[in-house]
């Protein structure tokens, strides 16, 4: 959500920033509806204090026998109350028609954001490791893995395209590495494990932006609530309606949940296999920082997903995104793309962005100032993949694929595989 006194005193710079992602100018209407409003409110002002003048002014007037000047006072006040009613109702309608707008508005890039339209202007600020060189031709997940336990056909039956039901040793190496990354992500980079809902309401996923422009991008259930697409929509409205304390900032969040998303408009879009899926586990993280210190909390979390890449030896790069290719919700966003060598390619693996103080706005999350009795700020909120599941595992098969069509276990996953060191064949 944006702020209309920050539109009303840089309309060239927030028409400017909109412009950066793709959209029209548009402060010059969002200025004229805040106009209207302005002088509605000051209509409804000016009225209600003269209903209070004459209201007083009937009973002197009466007082003083002059009958003529009170009836019409009388017939003033009841024209004033006749009145307000109307303007208040076209002042709500119109404050309605701007929230309207400004909610359906994507969050302004931060000013050290590429200009560009798509993926093919993104900037690759870093990479590590390097690609393995394999004796052999390496295959995708998808042809690897249903010899292992990845059982596309079977989920099929029972739920249609984009599902996967996992057996034995495959089950087994998900649960691994979903249970090492938020260990890893609790015990080393200090985020608290967290076991949110699943089901939230629609004020809650307003408050992230989903709504009301990507709803097709969720699933709703027969009572009006919504499937999270990610745990970042239950985290981050844990703050919901709140007046923080400073020195309670940051408040670093983490959750391994399933997400579930239509995938609307990806349709012909990676078919086949783990990549794009219905349902699917990934640890997040969530980040309610300061205004003051967001940017490198941005850099604190995406060091912390890259650390999984790291410890798996999977190489990676990353990617600095353009404002078309921004979440509608972020201000600054780093791509982790992991190296698929059955895909000869690098694949998003991990998105980390700076909301600013979009989502809080939509929120309503504030914090006060140490020292201030009245005072209150906007939080920033950040989130990452700390990391996609899935897309690890599929990372995993990928990279450690062997040539008669085993996988071996990377070393930190050992703890978590009971004696497991290698995926057979079956």
């Amino acid at each position: 959500m944006h702020d209309i006194k920050y539109i009303r005193e840089n309309p060239e710079v927030f028409d400017a920033a909109l412009a950066k992602r793709g959209g029209e100018s548009t402060a010059q209407n969002l200025l004229a509806l805040d106009e209207q409003i302005r002088a509605l409110k000051t209509e409804l002002q000016n009225g209600q204090a003269r209903r209070n003048e004459a209201s007083k002014a009937i009973g002197k007037a009466k007082a003083q026998g002059d009958e003529e000047a009170a009836k019409a006072l009388m017939a003033e006040v009841a024209e004033l109350k006749s009145k307000m009613p109307e303007v208040e109702e076209k002042e709500r309608e119109v404050s309605g028609r701007l929230q309207d707008i400004l909610a359906a508005l994507p969050n302004l890039p931060a000013d050290d954001v590429p200009p560009g339209e798509n993926e093919d202007d993104n900037v690759e600020i870093d990479s590590w490791g390097e690609p393995r060189v394999f004796d052999f031709t390496a295959r995708e997940h998808s042809d690897i893995g249903p010899a292992l336990g990845l059982d596309f056909e079977t989920a099929a039956e029972m739920s249609g395209a984009r599902f996967a039901f996992l057996r034995g040793q495959m089950a087994k190496l998900q649960r691994a590495i979903g249970q090492y990354m938020l260990d890893q992500q609790t015990i080393e980079n200090g985020y608290q494990e967290c076991a949110p809902p699943l089901l939230v309401r629609d004020d809650a996923v307003f408050g992230v932006g989903q709504l009301p422009k990507f709803a097709e991008d969720m699933f709703q259930t027969t009572d009006g609530r919504w499937l999270i697409p990610t745990a970042e929509v239950s985290l981050t409205n844990s703050v919901r309606e709140q007046i923080l304390d400073e020195t309670k900032l940051p408040i670093r969040l983490t959750a391994l949940t399933p997400c579930f998303r239509s995938e609307a408009g990806s349709a012909g879009k990676d078919t086949k296999g783990l990549i794009r899926q219905h349902q699917f586990e990934k640890v997040e993280l969530v980040t309610i920082a300061h205004p003051d210190h967001s940017a490198q909390e941005h850099e604190r979390m995406t060091k912390a997903a890259e650390s999984i890449l790291r410890a798996l030896e999977l190489p990676y790069r990353k990617m600095l995104l353009c404002a078309g290719d921004m979440g509608a919700a972020a201000r600054k966003t780093f791509d982790l793309e992991v190296w698929l060598p059955g895909q000869n390619t690098y694949r998003e693996i991990s998105s980390i962005s700076n909301c600013g103080d979009f989502q809080a706005r939509r929120m309503n999350a504030r914090f006060r100032p140490e020292g201030e009795e009245k005072g209150t700020r906007f939080v920033h909120t950040l989130n990452g993949s700390g990391l996609a599941v899935g897309r690890t595992l599929v990372a995993v098969l990928e990279n450690y694929q062997q040539a008669d069509g085993s996988v071996i276990i990377p070393s930190v996953l050992l703890p978590y595989m009971g004696g497991i060191e290698t995926l057979e064949p079956a």
